[in-house]
């Protein structure tokens, strides 16, 4: 376990925030968009909110993990969040309708004015992250606006409803949306709201965050979760009845580690116990069906659509295994899970990090060659999983 920590600060250190902090935008703010595989950076390209709210998570768990080993590191990955944090700020906000913008043009005006319940998830979890990492108020402040806006814009009698337009008027949800099917919920917004309200009740202690983030998780019990199958569903209609047969074998073993955190940090020991023991069948099902080993190396397959399997590597879809697999190691101090989070660090150190740069491929074939229609930097491509990853990991081993 203390190689695997070494191994992960290392990525943190030399790879994962060097490669970021040469994106940062000190003319029009924030931080570049778009990079293509060659490593060219396109200036004018557009810089999405989600990729904007995720750098400024990053830099600002950096500081916090830091902060304790490397005074000057986190002082300066703060700086870094600080600029993020001024862009989301300035730029992102829609000050007269509420919630934030999908994604803006390089000058930092909008470009695509949707909004997604996805995206203001993303933006609470960033600021409620930078309050905890710099006791900035108006971080929270600007948090909880999002919540509220959340909780009055995007709430109907069942659930949440996910995309919208500018002035808050439902629109179909492409963004979430895959594999032909056009979904109005998706297991996806409803697990990164809890992310992002777990952040948000941690840094306010404030209850009316407490209760909502109960419900999504009776949500997540009764109507995502499969109990016969242990996975979870993906896609909804209105009335969170599922369409589709799809198991979407990366955020069900991401989803293990978060609503166990979120449990942990509402307190409520009954309610750990019982997810506790569900996030650990969710675990040894994906074991069981997603986990491939070839001698040394480890690695998730991405996805089953109906009868057909995606092999594909996905750079997310390997970070959260690993920290994935590490909390079920901590529920059960099963061996197969640390041994299996060990191989997918290989694999990652072998054939996911690009030597050129230390970023990550966004996707390789099952022999680890890239496929390069994934960029290294776009609207999605970001530092939030796996230096999420390399932060869970250090401080879990301690």
């Amino acid at each position: 376990m203390e190689s695997m920590k070494k191994r992960c600060i290392n990525i943190l250190r030399n790879d994962i925030i060097p490669f970021w902090n040469k994106l940062r935008d000190d003319e029009n703010g924030g931080f570049y968009g778009q990079m293509d595989n060659d490593l060219v950076v396109d200036k004018q390209g557009g810089k999405g909110v989600i990729l904007n709210s995720r750098i400024l998570w990053f830099y600002s768990q950096c500081a916090i993990v830091l902060r304790e080993s490397d005074k000057q590191a986190a002082e300066e990955c703060l700086k870094y969040a600080a600029h993020a944090f001024d862009f989301c700020r300035d730029h992102c906000v829609d000050s007269e309708n509420g919630g934030v913008y999908w994604m803006m043009k390089y000058d930092g005006t909008p470009l695509d004015t949707m909004k997604h319940t996805y995206n203001q998830a993303f933006a609470i979890y960033a600021l409620s992250t930078y309050y905890l990492a710099s006791d900035v108020g108006a971080a929270l402040d600007l948090a909880f606006e999002l919540f509220e806006t959340v909780e009055s814009k995007c709430t109907d009698d069942i659930a949440y409803m996910e995309a919208f337009d500018r002035n808050w008027k439902l629109i179909e949800n492409d963004a979430l949306s895959e594999n032909g099917l056009m979904a109005d919920k998706t297991m996806n917004t409803v697990l990164h709201l809890i992310e992002a309200y777990t952040v948000l009740y941690k840094a306010s202690g404030e209850e009316k965050v407490a209760e909502r983030l109960r419900f999504l998780l009776d949500i997540t019990k009764n109507k995502i979760f499969d109990s016969e199958n242990n996975k979870l569903l993906v896609f909804f209609d209105r009335e969170l009845n599922v369409i589709g047969d799809i198991h979407s074998y990366g955020h069900d073993i991401e989803a293990s580690w978060l609503i166990d955190r979120a449990c942990d940090v509402l307190g409520d020991e009954k309610l750990r116990t019982e997810w506790a023991a569900m996030d650990l069948r969710i675990a040894n099902n994906i074991y069981n069906i997603a986990y491939v080993e070839n001698g040394e190396y480890g690695s998730l397959l991405n996805e089953r659509d109906k009868t057909e399997i995606n092999t594909k590597r996905i750079w997310w879809v390997q970070a959260e295994t690993v920290v994935g697999f590490v909390n079920a190691y901590e529920h059960g101090k099963d061996e197969k899970f640390m041994t299996a989070a060990e191989k997918v660090l290989n694999w990652i150190e072998k054939y996911q990090r690009d030597p050129r740069c230390g970023e990550w491929w966004g996707e390789l074939d099952k022999n680890g060659v890239p496929i390069e229609k994934v960029t290294m930097v776009n609207e999605w491509k970001c530092p939030y999983h796996n230096g999420r990853m390399a932060l869970e990991i250090m401080e879990r081993m301690k």
